[in-house]
Formats: structure tokens, sequence, C-alpha cells
């Protein structure tokens, strides 16, 4: 039956098919009730299905299409609708005008380790909310990452593929999942696992950087084989992320490296080296005018240094400077480190670098320095919140403080909450279980499994103009580079304080939009700074939480006043 310019539901007008999975085929479409394009998933189950698995796979489908609607998320692709035509259903989902990662790998070539960290960040923060959720995509391959005509990296496919991990659903000769992407624990007994997304993401990356999986062989069977019984292909090509797919692709998910770790390593990665003209992903051919095999040669001597030793389980790659007499955490020595290289550029030498383990101390490494400041120090010299976006050293203490205060004469914080101090006088309402730690003199705080990011800079002049300081400060991190795409939203005076204003901006990082309100005020002879930072699409479900902290913000007054 010919089903092209079939209308589905009434409403969705189908037009060429863009895909097709293992259950079934995606259309281009048009919804003619909002006049915009859309993705048809249509399901398609084999004949030699029965008439009762075919009605458990259906029930299986919508649930983990209604799973997957719960997500709001910038690098999934959204469930529009679910609807039934022919007695089947029909999955509605945003339409990215794009190539899978398989078919540009396949049309352009593997990925620079830079670009395909960029990649991997971006499908990571996809699948966290979608664990978060409760939701276990099982299907993650290039196939299934989509890279947009824009830049934009989308995760899709959730369950949508292959639903058949539970074993409800058998057929002859039938693989579950993509033998060269499928973890091995999932192959050997389908057990499902978030660490089994992170393996397939592994699997992915590599694939994007090598050109291949790290189990090609000739056939399915001998990839099962392998999978079973042998390592992975040692990457060649990956440079500084070779330690990343290592540490996803270990055969036992209890020793692979954790999503917060993976994170954390990719961002060192990316910052190492020079961004692209606009955020977003290129596709490899103009990728590697940026970020290609020049940055991979200067990195190469010092990655000969250490390729024979073990990625660590816990702590980054570190660049070590010249210790001070108090020496900063482990993990702002190593940003200093790959911000320099990002300021030198492929002119520059990093004369090499140190991997360790927890119980390790950072051993002085000589790094080749600039005369012109670094962005780490252009950063913390100010107020911004974009100094929290710094990689966070493991082992931080989280909120709340032993003795914390719930409230303040008579009145409480919300549940979940309490007030941060070092005793200099403010007091800060927190959530619990947030990290912590000091940068020069700003407090960062950090939501563990978020983005979200809270700044107190301490040590403003309380005999400034708030003003005139929030115009500065966003003059001066413009300049230097700190906040790309920066647009300021709003910069007024607070009439209502004594002397305060606000200050409401948004720009790129990680080729994400984030939100942030600065406030800048003083108050019985201090001056503070108390930022919320956010991604865009955060802000309206946190501006509440920001208008709390701002209004609940508290310092001692002098004795004697």
């Amino acid at each position: 039956m010919a089903v092209e310019r079939m209308l589905v539901a009434g409403r969705y007008r189908l037009g060429e098919p863009v895909g097709a999975g293992g259950m079934g085929r995606v259309w281009r479409a048009r919804d003619e009730m909002l006049d915009r394009d859309v993705a048809v998933k249509e399901f398609v189950p084999p004949e030699w299905m029965s008439d009762e698995e075919r009605v458990r796979l259906r029930d299986r489908t919508l649930r983990e299409a209604r799973s997957a609607g719960r997500l709001n998320h910038p690098h999934v692709v959204r469930i529009y609708d679910v609807v039934h035509a022919d007695g089947l259903p029909w999955i509605v989902m945003e339409y990215v005008p794009s190539r899978s990662l398989y078919q540009v790998i396949q049309d352009d070539g593997p990925y620079s380790p830079a670009t395909t960290a960029r990649i991997g960040l971006a499908v990571l923060d996809a699948l966290t909310a979608a664990h978060r959720a409760g939701v276990l995509h099982r299907d993650v391959k290039p196939h299934n990452v989509l890279i947009g005509h824009d830049g934009r990296v989308v995760l899709t496919d959730f369950g949508l593929a292959t639903f058949m991990d539970d074993g409800s659903v058998t057929g002859p000769g039938l693989i579950v999942g993509s033998p060269q992407y499928v973890s091995p624990e999932r192959a050997r007994d389908g057990t499902s696992t978030p660490e089994s997304d992170l393996w397939s993401l592994g699997a992915t990356l590599y694939t994007a950087v090598e050109g291949r999986s790290p189990y090609a062989r000739e056939n399915a069977m001998a990839t099962l084989m392998a999978l079973a019984t042998e390592e992975p292909d040692p990457p060649v090509r990956a440079g500084m992320l070779g330690p990343v797919l290592t540490g996803l692709l270990r055969h036992e998910p209890r020793e692979r490296l954790s999503a917060p770790e993976v994170e954390r390593r990719l961002r060192m990665i990316i910052s190492a080296t020079p961004s692209p003209v606009r955020a977003g992903v290129p596709s490899p051919r103009r990728a590697r005018a940026v970020v290609g095999s020049d940055i991979d040669q200067i990195m190469a001597p010092a990655r000969a240094s250490v390729a024979a030793l073990p990625p660590p389980p816990a702590e980054p790659l570190i660049v070590a400077r010249k210790p001070k007499t108090e020496p900063p955490p482990r993990s702002t020595l190593m940003a200093a480190g790959l911000a320099l290289v990002t300021v030198l550029g492929i002119g520059g030498i990093m004369a090499g670098y140190l991997v360790q383990r927890d119980e390790e101390k950072a051993v002085p490494v000589p790094v080749l320095t600039s005369p012109s400041p670094s962005p780490l120090r252009t950063v913390a010299a100010g107020f911004s919140p974009a100094t929290c976006d710094l990689p966070a050293p493991s082992g931080l203490p989280v909120t709340p403080q032993r003795a914390a205060a719930r409230g303040v004469k008579g009145w409480s914080l919300l549940g979940g909450w309490s007030y941060f101090t070092d005793g200099s006088g403010f007091h800060m309402p927190v959530p619990d279980g947030w990290t912590y730690q000091r940068i020069g003199t700003t407090f960062c705080f950090r939501d563990p499994v978020g983005t979200r990011v809270m700044a107190l800079s301490l040590d403003r002049d309380p005999a400034g103009d708030p003003v005139k300081a929030c115009r500065t400060e966003a003059q001066r991190l413009v300049r230097s580079g700190a906040l790309p795409g920066y647009q300021q939203i709003t910069l007024e005076r607070k009439e209502l304080l004594n002397k305060a204003a606000d200050w409401e901006y948004t720009y790129v990082a990680d080729g994400a939009q984030r939100h942030v309100r600065t406030r800048w005020l003083a108050t019985d002879g201090k001056a503070y700074a108390i930022s919320w930072a956010t991604r865009e699409f955060d802000w309206t479900a946190d501006l509440p939480k920001v208008n709390m902290v701002l209004s609940t913000f508290y310092a001692d007054r002098p004795a004697g006043s």
C-alpha cells in the first residue's frame, strides 16, 4: 500500500522517509493543524511476530514514548504526540534538519578529538537528564545521534527502535540492540543500567574519532564473541580523549567512569582547544580548520609520556603550575594550564601533564608561561559566576554545614535549604547537597546533578556605584572573551534597597545558553555580589528560587550598630 502523502490521524501529512529503525520507519511530515514540519515514527512489527508479541511490543512502545515525552532537553528530540492509525501507534516528534553522526562519519570522515568531546558532552547531558527521569536509552549509537545543520547535537530514538530488553519479545536470530554498540552485560544477559548507556556512549564517541567501532568485526557473531572475550581495540586517533574512551569501555559496569567524571574530563579537553566560530558542532571537514590535527600534534609529546599509565578513577588530567604559598585545588591548577594552551594557540608549547590518582600528590611540571593573562585569572578577578564554570575538583564538601541554621528570628527557609557562612558575617541560603568551593574572593555553590551554580563574591567596594560596577564588569569580561555570545537583558538600580543593582544577561558556555542574574548590594559597610546561573531553558522554573535567595540573604550588623 502506498503511504506517501498519506494523512495520519487527520492531521499529519506524510512526506518522504528520513530513516528506519529495528521496529519502524521515520517520515518527514507536515502538521496541517499547526503548519509546521514534524517527524513521524511509524510502528512496523516484523512479520515473524505473533499477535500477542505485537500487542506487548505496542504497549511497550507507548510506555517508552510517554517516558521520552517527559524529557524537555535541548539535546533530546522532543515527543509531540502519539496517535493511532490502522490499529498501530505513530509517534509524532520534533523534526531536526540533520544528518546522523553515522552518516557524517561515512560522508566526511571522523571528527577530531576536541569536536568529538563536544558531541560527547551534549549526548552525556541528554543521557543524564534521561536517567534522572528514570529513562534508559538502551540504543545509543552513531545512527541515533543527529548532527543538526545548525550544529545542534540531538539524541533520538529513546526506546523507539529497540524494545526487547526484558525478553518479552523474541525472534529468530534477534540481537538486542546493535552488537557493535551494546554493552557486554547487555549482550550477555539483557541487563540494562545507566552504566550500559555510558558504555554505548563510549563506543559511539570511539567511532566518531576513530572512524570505526571498538569491536568492528566481519559479522555480528564475531563482534559478540570479541565483546565477551577481548578488550576493545586501542584508539589511535583519540589523543587526550583516549583515557575517557577506555574508561567508558571497561567490561565491569562498576569500574567505568561515572557520568560526572566523564563530563569533567570532556570539559577539560574542550577548554584546551580553540572554540569554533559559533556554538554547536560543524562537520568534520569544517571542524578540522578549527580544532583539528594541529592541536593534537601539540599534545603528542605530552601524551606519549603518559600513554602507558592507566586512566585515574576519579581525578582528571592535571597541569601543575609553580605552587604558591597556599596551593589552589588541583582542578584549578589543571584548568589554568588548559586555559593557557587556549591562549597560546597552536604556536605555544605545553611541556607536559601529569595523570595522578587520589592518593598521589601533584608533581610540578614546567609549563611555558605567557605575558598575557589567562582566562581563569580574568574571570576570577571579578564577580561573574563564570568563575564557577571551571571544572570542580573531586572531594569538595557539601551543604549543609555542621549545625547550619535553617532560618532566622522565627521564620524558616524552604525545606532542604540551609544558611552557609564562613564566619565573616554573611549568611547565604543554599540547597542541601550542593558542593561549595572558594575561588579567589568568590564562593561557588554547584548543583551536583545539574549545571545550576550560585556564586557569592565578597570584598566588593561598598563605596562604589552598583550600576557602574556591573557595567564595568560586563565590559571587562566581554572584552576578555569570558562571556561568549553575551546579551544583556537588564541592568538597573534597585530603588527599594539601600544600595543595589540587578544585572541579568545570557551567554554561551559549552554550546548551551546560560542565564544569569547578579545582585550587587552594599549593606552595613560591606558589599557583595550574589549570582544564580543556569541553562536558559531552566530559567523560568528556577526563578522562584532565585528570588528566594536574593530576598533571604543577609549580613550581620557590626557590633554596636
